[in-house]
């Protein structure tokens, strides 16, 4: 039985603060950032009862589990029998990578220290098919759009604030932060067992919304960058487009399966295609821009995945003197994905065609191989 020393303490602490920090880029960033006239505390007490809320359906719909069922595949996931100091290091190198403003993925970086080989096969597919649906979702819908409704935002700003508009993006915040814990919150709590009592369900709880009161005091953190240098995303109309088509996304992949999955890519993907769009409408970005940005996301996010993994594997291999992979296949594969690192951090540092085309064709190699290369 998976006891809760002090060391799953520590690591459910700092996974509650880096996820809740990290994701408010993609779940309550355009809510922060369209309603800074609004003081924190506002913004706060309504997310938080959203998730008060969300919790307390999970825990008592799937009998004392808080993470909904994602994690219930033991063979894929299985549960950590005694939590010690290493298992915390990857939360606490989220956490530092999230004070960066790096948009990381929170499910690889703290999932991939209980999943097998097979398991983030299976969350890296999911994923990558998010990030591909949501692209394509995100181009089109912004093609119809941005010379409509978006451009129409522009011209009239005097109408951003009508009370339909308000009512429609609380209304949308509230579908995508429940839809978003859904997925989420197996995270924090892959620390802790997969059955807990109320008590500790709900003192566990009770510490993600110090760390979400904290998120909002600090308007979002470091990672809000990103989404900031998105087009018009601080207008209230426009952000409850993007909520309303993100909570649509990740309702539709919660409905699929319980296979945990990468929301930031999801969100990445939606992002990217929006950008496109406009790139070739409203011409306010060059298509050769939208390019780097997108590339520059998801260079980012997949720095770390590799990292996620490094972690993970070598961690253990280092104190306990476990394998590092499993077979020949998983060790293939864990040497081509920090080999790639090399092209991707070369276009990091210098965006050139060169080294563009470079890490373009390195991700998507990688990508390949995620559904090519069997991973037992």
């Amino acid at each position: 039985m998976t006891d809760i020393n002090v060391w799953a303490a520590i690591g459910f602490i700092l996974a509650a603060y880096a996820v809740v920090g990290n994701d408010a880029l993609q779940t309550l960033g355009t809510f922060i950032n369209s309603n800074g006239r609004l003081h924190w505390s506002v913004l706060f007490a309504f997310a938080g009862t959203i998730l008060v809320v969300t919790f307390t359906y999970g825990f008592l719909e799937h009998g004392g589990d808080p993470s909904f069922g994602r994690l219930a595949n033991a063979k894929k996931y299985p549960p950590i029998e005694h939590v010690e100091w290493f298992h915390a290091v990857p939360a606490l190198a989220l956490l530092f990578l999230t004070r960066l403003g790096i948009p990381v993925s929170t499910s690889f970086m703290v999932l991939a220290l209980v999943a097998t080989m097979n398991g983030l096969g299976s969350m890296m597919q999911k994923s990558l098919i998010g990030y591909g649906l949501a692209f394509g979702v995100g181009l089109v819908l912004y093609l119809v759009l941005a010379k409509t409704l978006e451009a129409r935002f522009l011209r009239h700003r005097d109408s951003e604030f009508r009370i339909t508009w308000v009512v429609a993006q609380w209304l949308s915040t509230a579908w995508l932060w429940a839809v978003w814990l859904m997925q989420d919150f197996a995270n924090i709590f892959v620390f802790l067992p997969r059955k807990l009592q109320a008590w500790e369900a709900f003192a566990g709880c009770g510490v993600i919304l110090v760390m979400l009161a904290f998120t909002f005091a600090n308007k979002g953190g470091p990672v809000q960058k990103i989404l900031k240098s998105k087009s018009a995303v601080t207008d209230i109309r426009s952000a409850t487009i993007i909520d309303f088509t993100f909570a649509g996304l990740l309702f539709y992949f919660k409905e699929m399966n319980d296979v945990p999955m990468s929301t930031t890519w999801v969100f990445l993907g939606l992002i990217a295609g929006r950008e496109y769009a406009f790139s070739f409408l409203l011409k306010n970005v060059t298509p050769l821009a939208a390019t780097k940005m997108a590339l520059t996301d998801v260079c980012k996010a997949f720095i770390g995945l590799v990292v996620s993994v490094d972690l993970a594997r070598g961690l253990p291999a280092l104190v306990q003197g476990q394998p590092i992979w499993e077979g020949a296949n998983s060790m293939v594969f864990i040497l081509v994905l920090n080999g790639l690192l090399v092209p991707v951090g070369l276009f990091l540092a210098r965006k050139d065609r060169v080294a563009s085309a470079g890490a373009a064709f390195s991700l998507a190699a990688a990508g390949a191989a995620f559904f090519l290369f069997p991973l037992s």
